[in-house]
């Protein structure tokens, strides 16, 4: 490809000349998007993608004479005859010069120009009897637009326009978000008579948006209309039959009820005895009036009554559709938008010739519908079979494809907000179950198919290997955290519940979309800090102002940081690229950071989210950095010894101890006895030798330290001394309260010989004796995360774990 000039991305020059007997148009813009160039966008194999271009007269009062859109191949307009391929020209957030000098000999024609969108209708206006000009400009909307021509009503020529995306791929990563979102949630994406549209197919659907029934009824109407006038031409009728009481002599079909009928009429008999020929006694009579069977056409069959039924359902949703609108432009609205008349005006349009319709003669004289089975009539009968196809179509759903319908697409940035929710909960479920939802509630009963938003938006997920729970939140924060200075609502919150000696503890963290890219364009400031494209400054720091801002209330005027860690999802789709990234990097170190986020591009999210999900309760806090001095002010909590763990003589020891709440040991054993005033709680092992015959080993009485004394074993009276051991000095640790856990802590082929230091932070978690040894800061980290994974077994070189000097291993045990 030819190299741009120097100047090209901040250089304005014409896109489209379209030339016709009424005059010229002319649309003016930068024909280079900078991030578009940076990042390559929209090229398959080096070269630019096919750009939809359709510039077509729609009367034969205008003829175009020539076409001209801009090359960036050639840089400069080329001749274009709808053979040749048009390329990319036109972007979202960009601003285009839209003007029409007309011919002088139409210089007094009143042309107006038309978009769906009334902001872009009113952008474009009159300078003047000869100029119509205005700037446009898409925000944040991709896909086909429409500019229209009209005069006095009538539509002249139609531009058919291809908005491309800044950020994305448009080709690849914005169909295929489109995709992900339509298979989850498929009308969540649509929007209703905004900038642009995108072409969509027709899929069924239980559930329906008035903005999906008002795009299917905009392109079914006027077919309908064709239909019904083929109908009443010549409606679907029956032949029914009656009986009329007429002169005898008219009657040609005479009813097998005529006999029954004059005997209770005889008034219509007259007696004859020359020509009567109805005996009744002696006398003969001739009838002067009978029962004539008659004829007629009927229209009040089971298929009109279903036409009628049809009519009046797409009455009645056209009806509500009007309502709606109105009340969502009511200014109290907190989404009210623009009045729009011409919309108005063709919905009105639309309900006026429905109710000519049911004002028919024949289509009023039928009964109502009371049930409905299909029949050939309605799948082969002229009008009526399209009648029942297009009430079909009205009642199923769109999906995004080539070229069928219109419908409008919403605004690309909350189109991206919601692929990334719908695409951490797809990650998500992949692994692990879902067992609550209230999130995906669809609200079909307004014109815009939305996420739920408030407290209620959230699904919940089950960790099968540890059962504990973790929640996604959508626009919405956890029950008890709260914003005290000012409202903050990031788009994402991952909420882990972590059980951590049996309590449940809440870690919450920040999936904040943000449809935004600093390309980190050649000379830009971006690029000589970073290097590489990324998210943009502005919005990591707001993820530090979420991390902060966002709180716990615990209690009364006491708040604590809630938020371990934000991250901004932003669309970029080279990965591999981006680890080298300063706020990629940044997690590891702050926890505040960024991911890029396409449907190409998952990988980096999806492994961070099994961390989060994995870690264990130390490591998901030790990921927020802490103020400065917390290190040293927790450093007892997390190393010193504060716990002895004593082995015990036989049952009737234990008996005794739990029965008096005391523990004693000989002063002999402890090597320093300065670790005896450290002495905060004790526990007693049960050793296999005493107690593997009561069906009991391991540890499962502990209790709080009271207050210890150093005496003779004589003064020990609880349990009486042995005569030799009399008068050695022992140590009687008096307790509080002894408890008992829920679970022993296993001996697992390990023992105790004397005495036992640990910790009660590890007391407190640890399944196997072994585990009590670990005290290194590199042996507690790991196992901290091997716990995560399954059950943990600690290899010591010692069977008695108080004797032992190294840790030799720890891994996950296989099932």
């Amino acid at each position: 490809m030819d190299s741009h000039p120097t100047g090209f991305l901040n250089h304005s020059t014409d896109l489209l000349e379209v030339t016709c007997n009424i005059g010229t148009i002319y649309i003016k813009g930068k024909p280079y998007h900078p991030v578009v160039e940076t990042l390559q966008l929209h090229r398959q194999e080096g070269e630019w993608v096919d750009a939809h271009l359709i510039c077509r007269s729609l009367s034969p009062d205008v003829v175009i004479e020539k076409i001209s859109v801009f090359s960036p191949t050639e840089n400069k307009l080329i001749l274009w005859d709808g053979t040749t391929p048009s390329f990319p020209c036109f972007y979202e957030q960009q601003n285009y010069e839209f003007l029409l000098i007309k011919s002088d000999d139409d210089m007094q024609l009143p042309l107006t120009f038309h978009h769906d969108s009334l902001a872009l209708r009113e952008a474009v206006t009159s300078k003047g009897e000869q100029v119509l000009s205005g700037l446009l400009n898409f925000k944040n909307e991709v896909g086909f637009t429409e500019l229209e021509l009209r005069s006095r009503g009538q539509r002249l020529l139609l531009i058919e326009l291809e908005i491309f995306p800044s950020k994305l791929d448009y080709k690849q990563d914005y169909i295929q978000l489109l995709r992900e979102v339509n298979e989850q949630v498929y009308n969540l994406s649509f929007d209703f008579l905004k900038r642009t549209y995108q072409s969509v197919r027709i899929r069924e659907t239980e559930h329906q948006s008035l903005s999906e029934f008002f795009a299917l009824i905009t392109h079914l109407f006027h077919q309908m209309e064709t239909a019904m006038e083929r109908i009443n031409r010549q409606p679907h009728h029956k032949l029914d039959q009656s009986l009329e009481r007429r002169p005898a002599a008219r009657v040609k079909r005479g009813s097998n009820r005529n006999n029954a009928y004059l005997a209770r009429h005889p008034q219509y008999v007259e007696q004859d005895a020359v020509h009567g020929w109805l005996p009744i006694g002696a006398e003969r009579y001739q009838p002067t009036h009978l029962l004539d069977t008659v004829k007629h056409i009927s229209y009040d069959t089971a298929e009109n009554r279903f036409l009628r039924w049809m009519l009046e359902r797409i009455l009645s949703k056209l009806q509500q559709l009007r309502d709606q609108y109105n009340q969502l432009t009511k200014p109290q609205n907190f989404r009210s938008r623009a009045y729009d008349p011409v919309f108005v005006q063709r919905v009105d349009q639309m309900i006026s010739r429905l109710e000519q319709l049911l004002s028919l003669e024949w289509l009023q004289a039928i009964s109502p519908m009371r049930q409905m089975s299909s029949s050939l009539v309605l799948q082969m009968a002229p009008g009526y079979r399209e009648m029942y196809r297009y009430y079909l179509l009205l009642l199923k759903g769109l999906s995004i494809q080539s070229d069928l319908l219109r419908l409008s697409m919403k605004d690309i940035a909350e189109i991206y907000e919601y692929w990334c929710f719908l695409k951490l909960n797809e990650l998500l479920s992949r692994k692990y179950p879902l067992i609550k939802q209230n999130l995906i509630r669809l609200n079909h009963s307004g014109l815009f198919v939305t996420l739920g938003r408030g407290q209620q938006s959230r699904m919940e997920y089950l960790n099968p290997r540890n059962n504990e729970t973790f929640v996604l939140y959508y626009n919405s924060l956890p029950s008890k955290e709260v914003t005290p200075t000012l409202p903050q609502r990031p788009d994402n919150v991952l909420s882990l519940m972590k059980v951590d000696a049996g309590q449940k503890k809440e870690y919450s963290f920040i999936f904040d979309a943000k449809y935004k890219l600093n390309a980190a364009v050649e000379g830009s400031p971006y690029a000589s800090a970073y290097l590489k494209p990324g998210p943009q400054e502005e919005d990591i720091n707001t993820m530090h102002r979420y991390r902060d801002a966002i709180v716990h209330a615990s209690t009364a005027e006491k708040y604590e940081r809630s938020m371990f860690g934000a991250y901004v999802l932003f669309p970029y789709g080279d990965e591999e690229q981006f680890r080298e990234h300063h706020f990629y990097r940044s997690i590891r170190k702050l926890n505040v950071g960024a991911f890029p986020f396409l449907p190409n591009a998952t990988s980096l999210v999806e492994q961070f989210l099994d961390e989060l999900i994995q870690d264990s309760p130390e490591k998901a806090y030790e990921r927020s950095p802490s103020p400065r001095g917390t290190q040293a002010y927790y450093q007892n909590k997390l190393v010193d010894k504060n716990m002895l763990i004593g082995s015990v003589r036989g049952p009737e020891q234990i008996q005794v101890a739990l029965a008096y709440r005391f523990y004693h040991v000989p002063l002999a054993n402890f090597v320093d006895t300065q670790v005896i005033t450290q002495i905060e709680y004790v526990a007693m092992c049960e050793s296999r030798r005493k107690f593997e015959a009561l069906g009991r080993t391991g540890i499962s009485y502990y209790g709080k330290v009271d207050r210890w004394d150093i005496v003779k074993r004589s003064n020990i009276t609880e349990i009486p001394a042995e005569p030799q051991k009399a008068h050695l000095l022992y140590v009687k640790f008096t307790v509080t309260e002894w408890q008992e856990r829920t679970e022993p802590i296993a001996l697992a082929g390990q023992g105790i010989y004397t005495l036992l230091y640990t910790s009660k932070y590890m007391f407190d978690r640890a399944e196997e004796l072994a585990e009590l040894r670990l005290d290194s800061e590199a042996d507690l980290a790991k196992w901290r995360e091997k716990r995560r994974l399954g059950k943990v077994k600690v290899k010591l070189d010692n069977t008695y774990v108080d004797l032992a000097k190294h840790v030799l291993d720890v891994s996950v045990e296989e099932e």
